[in-house]
């Protein structure tokens, strides 16, 4: 494996870095309301079957005892 000295390894990050393409600040708005909209329909969706197999647990456990 050949060895790169800091300057040339400094320089291909420099490279590197210049291909990047960032997004936008509204690219970057839409897609943090996008995210917040996805994990708050997921934290429902958990909740309501969380509440469904309690329910439904309640009801084996009293039809036990």
């Amino acid at each position: 494996m050949a060895r790169t000295n800091p300057l040339q390894f400094i320089q291909q990050v420099r490279a590197e870095t210049a291909k990047i393409t960032w997004p936008t600040r509204r690219e970057t708005m839409l897609t943090t309301v996008m995210v917040m909209i996805m994990a708050g329909l997921f934290a429902a969706f958990f909740f309501l079957v969380d509440l469904i197999i309690r329910f439904g647990l309640e009801a084996v456990l009293q039809m036990a005892s």
